[in-house]
């Protein structure tokens, strides 16, 4: 059961100070992810968000929005590069808890228009999976036909990917149990057909997200659902131990189910 999972910005760095990376959450996550396959044969694909490292960036050059002047150009370039540093302590982390990371770039092969993805390279997550290796994406920058430039956030890439790879199950980690109703309370299922109720309840993410917060993503994951109907996503709290491992082996379902039905 193939299973892509994103290890929130809000996760892994404190958005509010820049470029803080959480090693101790990482670490702790990798050997549940690892206990996980330990215990059971899954394939998998890890993405992560950019946090307080490229998200600070993308925000002091407008990248998401597009990319015309040669300065906003040296910021494209400049967000890119922080991307990959984060990727690279979180590949490092994983593979110390002995997972078999396989780093993909995504801005070395995808294009967009007007802000989604129309292409991205998919032949080598093939292979990687096939030899029961872990492709490790990430939110990056993409060259876009209609704004120069723009930034492709985890969610729009696992969109993207799962038009092209059998995924069953997707989890989103954050530091929050879920999507909250006005009252504060997890909402245990969204479908198209609730979301008008609980629109209004949903809000921004803390810190700086350039990619639109907790409302983007549902209504990211809402429309995957309707296009690949046998998906399952869940929303829940990567920072409360063991609740990863468990989700995994199906021992425990957490958060927030979004559904085509």
């Amino acid at each position: 059961m193939l299973t892509f999972i994103k290890l929130g910005g809000s996760l892994i760095t404190d958005k509010l100070i820049e470029s803080s990376y959480r090693q101790p959450v990482a670490e702790r996550v990798a050997q549940e992810i690892h206990s996980a396959r330990e215990a059971r044969s899954i394939p998998l694909l890890i993405g992560h968000g950019s946090g307080s490292f490229g998200h600070v960036a993308a925000k002091r050059y407008g990248t998401i929005s597009g990319v015309k002047t040669s300065e906003e150009w040296r910021g494209f370039a400049e967000v890119g590069f922080i991307a990959s540093e984060l990727n690279h302590l979180v590949g490092r982390t994983l593979m110390s808890a002995g997972l078999p990371i396989f780093r993909v770039q995504p801005s070395a092969s995808a294009l967009a228009a007007d802000g989604e993805i129309i292409s991205m390279e998919t032949a080598p997550i093939r292979a990687a999976l096939d030899h029961a290796l872990i492709p490790l994406v990430y939110g990056d920058v993409a060259i876009d036909s209609v704004r120069g430039g723009t930034i492709i956030s985890t969610e729009k890439i696992f969109f993207h990917l799962a038009w092209h790879l059998p995924v069953k199950r997707i989890f989103l980690l954050g530091e929050v149990d879920g999507v909250y109703d006005q009252n504060r309370q997890v909402i245990e299922t969204i479908t198209p057909q609730k979301f008008r109720d609980i629109e209004a309840a949903l809000s921004g993410s803390g810190g700086i997200d350039v990619t639109g917060g907790m409302e983007t993503k549902v209504r990211d994951m809402l429309a995957l659902t309707e296009l690949v109907p046998s998906l399952s996503i869940r929303i829940f709290n990567g920072m409360t131990p063991g609740l990863l491992h468990d989700a995994l082996i199906e021992r425990a379902f957490p958060g927030t189910l979004i559904t085509a039905s």
